[in-house]
């Protein structure tokens, strides 16, 4: 197991490497439209002296690869650079909005997780009964809507007219994080129902065919001549076989999520790391849109692992390192 590890970790090492040589390809002069010193100062404000001034400031003067060298360094040492608009650290920043993503990912993770297995538990145990029908009907719907326009029609359906509907007496709030008007956790509600949409169906849809194949298996049907109740069979035996790729696609998706929610952030003004990324993209603030894509990178990475290490608990037959543990 721990070899495992040691080579799993190093393996990251060209892939994080990777993902910061194209990101600092992506803001070489020319290659994005937008200059990064004309926006910190406006249209106005630019002249030659200051120009210059900013550009030293930050080592834009520097070559492409010298600049690349000095980020990784400081990188090593944890420092991802500062602001270009705010001229402040970006790690101050993020450590300001990741905590506030984290917990809407985490939110969007548990809907993903109960919602979707449950659909696609009831969905194979019934199959083609009405419900499977309703699932199989429903999870086409959602893996075909946009996020953004799902979240836009939330906010009109659960904030707008059903207050109109109510006359104020129950609705949902639309944008923000908190406020004096609602709890904190009611602010939640609507951004990580959308940002788990797509995922719950997928999830749904995995886990039926897994549960479909599973119970059609040989030890299923032995678990059966025994004796066993159904509700024995689907959940001591089928069940934990038919989580392995479940368990996959959630810990995929929960980093996926991390980045992904640049969208739903936006659309309900949430203030993570995806709407900084966003914001700062507009502001070709690039030290800001590296140092989040860096942090989502990562935390992909780390995730990834933990997965692969999660199979030994659901599966006795996985073993790492290359023989009996």
């Amino acid at each position: 197991m721990f070899k495992y590890v040691v080579r799993r970790v190093f393996q990251m090492i060209p892939v994080f490497i990777g993902v910061t040589l194209i990101l600092f390809i992506l803001r070489a002069p020319g290659v994005l439209p937008g200059d990064p010193v004309r926006m910190i100062t406006g249209e106005r404000g630019m002249t030659d002296a200051l120009r210059q001034q900013i550009i030293e400031k930050h080592g834009l003067d520097q070559p492409l690869y010298r600049q690349y060298v000095i980020y990784l360094g400081n990188l090593l040492q944890g420092d991802l650079g500062e602001s270009y608009q705010r001229g402040r650290a970006v790690t101050e920043i993020f450590a300001d909005k990741l905590p506030n993503t984290l917990r809407l990912a985490l939110a969007a993770i548990v809907i993903e997780a109960i919602v979707g297995v449950t659909a696609g538990i009831i969905s194979a145990v019934r199959q083609y009964s009405f419900l499977d029908v309703l699932v199989t009907l429903s999870t086409s719907i959602l893996v075909s809507v946009p996020v953004f326009w799902l979240g836009m029609l939330f906010q009109i359906f659960f904030g707008i007219k059903l207050k109109e509907w109510t006359g104020g007496a129950f609705y949902l709030p639309i944008s923000q994080m908190s406020s004096g008007e609602f709890p904190d956790w009611a602010h939640m509600i609507l951004p990580a129902i959308t940002l788990a949409s797509v995922s719950t169906a997928y999830v749904a849809r995995i886990m039926r065919s897994q549960m479909l194949e599973a119970m059609g298996q040989d030890y299923i049907r032995t678990a059966e001549a025994k004796g066993l109740t159904r509700r024995a069979v689907t959940f001591r035996h089928a069940l934990k076989n038919a989580l392995i790729p479940v368990v996959t696609f959630v810990g995929i998706d929960f980093g996926v999520m991390m980045g992904g929610a640049i969208l739903t952030e936006t659309v309900f003004s949430w203030p993570g790391v995806g709407r900084e990324i966003f914001l700062a993209v507009g502001q070709r603030d690039w030290p800001i849109v590296m140092g989040g894509v860096v942090i989502i990178v990562f935390l992909v990475m780390i995730i990834n692992l933990l997965v692969d290490l999660s199979y030994a608990l659901l599966d006795p037959r996985i073993r790492y390192g290359g023989g009996p543990e």
